[in-house]
């Protein structure tokens, strides 16, 4: 189970982020992955054959920890993008989906 060092570590103030219309507690300039993780998140998509997978190299090799990210445009369309959940930053606001597996997504 992961856990947020509190001890000998200044945090900005917390935010928030929805993941599956979760609500969940972040700061801004973690990743998305540290937040979910302290979250007790630990499955972020399935395989093909839904098997649930999670934070696997937290380093951006492995694509393990993809999830959806919404975009509005400048049309004003919300468009679901693919992120990498450890190399994507902590904003306010933000809007994540978990992955399913191959066709169930919107």
């Amino acid at each position: 189970m992961a856990e947020r060092i509190i001890v000998g570590f200044k945090r900005p103030a917390s935010t928030s982020i929805e993941v599956d219309g979760q609500v969940i507690v972040a700061y801004e300039g973690e990743t998305v992955a540290s937040a979910v993780m302290a979250a007790h998140i630990n499955e972020i998509r399935q395989s093909r054959r839904g098997h649930p997978r999670g934070i696997y190299c937290n380093m951006g090799v492995c694509f393990e920890c993809s999830i959806l990210e919404e975009k509005v445009g400048a049309d004003g369309i919300s468009r679901w993008l693919p992120q990498r959940a450890c190399l994507l930053l902590v904003r306010t606001g933000m809007r994540l989906r978990t992955l399913a597996p191959a066709g169930e997504q919107p």
